[in-house]
């Protein structure tokens, strides 16, 4: 039962966690002058539009996973290499203010409520969606394909880069469901997630 529990709590932070995220992504880009966003439905706050089965699944039940990502054509772009760059970081970044948003709500709550069951409740879905958020902007933030860090790679490191990923893509993308279904990823991204959560409530609290 309270595996279930566990689930339910952190099911708000993920949906919200994802909208933010994808949402963030296709604005910059619309900022940018690529309209694929908006023609995709993709400027929405609905998680519905972003969730991606498999990724949902994978967040769920092992907590680290992705969202459907947004499709750009970076033809639109004033400069593409610098622009699908901005893109690429600002799904990231969205989840890394939300997470500094969220800490700072449970601030007040620690300071104006008082504790009861609803109120320790309220505090595990809040602490449950600063971790998620966490998790999303480290995990996306590798350099491997779907991820938004090869893309940030990419725009760096340009063509020498991008040949690679296009040449080992696949692999690459079967390489990190393996790393998901073992929990290697938890054992690479887990460290840096719990140093950034302790070091947002060090900075709060």
């Amino acid at each position: 039962m309270s595996y279930f529990l566990d689930k339910l709590i952190i099911l708000p932070g993920i949906l919200l966690a994802i909208s933010i995220h994808e949402f963030s992504h296709g604005y910059v880009a619309v900022k940018l002058g690529d309209d694929t966003p908006r023609i995709q439905g993709r400027m929405t706050l609905n998680p519905i539009k972003h969730i991606d089965p498999l990724g949902f699944i994978c967040l769920l039940l092992v907590g680290f996973g992705w969202a459907k990502p947004v499709m750009i054509d970076s033809r639109n772009f004033k400069n593409p290499r610098r622009d699908d760059f901005l893109v690429s970081i600002a799904g990231p970044i969205s989840n890394f203010i939300m997470a500094i948003i969220f800490v700072i709500i449970m601030k007040l709550v620690y300071m104006f409520l008082p504790v009861t069951d609803m109120t320790q409740v309220v505090w595990s879905v809040l602490a449950g969606t600063v971790s998620i958020n966490l998790v999303l902007m480290v995990f996306n933030l590798l350099p491997i394909p779907p991820l938004d860090g090869h893309h940030i790679l990419g725009s760096i490191g340009g063509p020498p880069v991008w040949n690679f990923y296009h040449r080992y893509r696949e692999q690459l993308r079967f390489a990190i469901l393996i790393l998901i279904i073992f929990n290697f990823i938890g054992k690479i991204i887990g460290p840096i997630v719990i140093f950034l959560n302790n070091f947002l409530f060090s900075i709060f609290f």
